[in-house]
């Protein structure tokens, strides 16, 4: 790839130069997972494919292509194989600073180990298998598309793309109940295809508040801890229902508690979404608005 022509829009350079970085990004921490496996390693081949997956919707959003669509689904492919490893390693980190208070907890512990090194062998296989070839080829191809294109309004079209991703996440956010779980993981998985886009778009925007970056990335946080408590009490029930485990009472108890307890600070900040982005299409963002 070469870099984007100095005569192109800041607009056409953002996404162009967004799309090497995330590029080049992944690869890197593919190689680096394929070479040192690791929790850390892994976790960050899943951001980069995430961010990676971020600039081509919005390339799609823009200008949809078929191979856009296809090189977005591989991707997505790739990152659910590492849904249920994530979710043990989020459950086993969690015991490691309660077994000490719940000493129940072990034989619990020790399945949950025993999974966790049945999917680590198993996504390390399939780590390798990833075709970076074949990604290549989709990634370069797009790339040169992008560059020939003629974009004469290019800012708006960026700028609606952003629009249309938050609207669905103000729909979710208008349909979250806190007493349904689920309710607020849609809402999650929709904010954070925003909070990737916005984080692209963001050069974009006159005096967008850097702050709103941290911001955003607490916000989807509040959410994930919702998610691991559901995951964690899922599962633990699961395990109880299979062992007939008679002796976790008190710590169903503790976990109900975590969920009760991450719902409400959620809660707290459940509105903080409005912040983040103009409510409409030619509306003022918030930062805009006079004090």
């Amino acid at each position: 790839m070469t870099d984007p022509n100095s005569s192109k829009s800041d607009a056409a350079q953002l996404v162009l130069s967004g799309l090497e970085k995330a590029w080049r990004k992944y690869r890197s921490e593919l190689k680096r997972c394929r070479e040192d496996f690791s929790n850390e390693a892994v976790h960050d081949l899943r951001v980069a494919a995430r961010r990676l997956v971020a600039i081509l919707r919005l390339l799609h959003s823009i200008a949809p292509r078929p191979r856009l669509q296809k090189t977005i689904r591989i991707l997505k492919e790739q990152l659910d194989e590492f849904d249920d490893l994530r979710d043990t390693q989020v459950i086993l980190a969690d015991i490691s600073e309660t077994i000490q208070e719940l000493p129940e907890l072990t034989t619990f512990q020790k399945r949950q180990l025993r999974q966790e090194d049945k999917l680590l062998r198993n996504v390390r296989k399939q780590v390798k298998k990833f075709n970076v070839k074949y990604l290549s080829r989709r990634i370069r191809t797009i790339h040169d598309s992008v560059e020939t294109d003629s974009q004469d309004d290019l800012d708006s079209e960026i700028l609606q793309a952003g629009d249309d991703v938050y609207l669905i996440a103000r729909q979710r956010l208008a349909a979250v109940d806190l007493t349904r779980p689920a309710t607020i993981h849609r809402l999650r998985i929709a904010f954070k295809t925003f909070r990737y886009m916005a984080e692209i778009i963001h050069p974009l925007l006159k005096d967008f508040p850097e702050i709103n970056l941290k911001q955003m990335h607490d916000y989807q946080a509040l959410m994930g801890e919702v998610q691991d408590a559901e995951v964690f009490r899922q599962t633990l029930h699961d395990f109880s229902e299979k062992t007939s485990a008679s002796d976790l009472e008190a710590v169903h108890r503790y976990y109900a508690s975590r969920h009760i307890q991450a719902v409400a600070a959620f809660a707290e900040t459940l509105n903080q979404l409005q912040k983040f982005w103009r409510p409409a299409p030619g509306q003022p963002f918030p930062w805009e608005k006079p004090k």
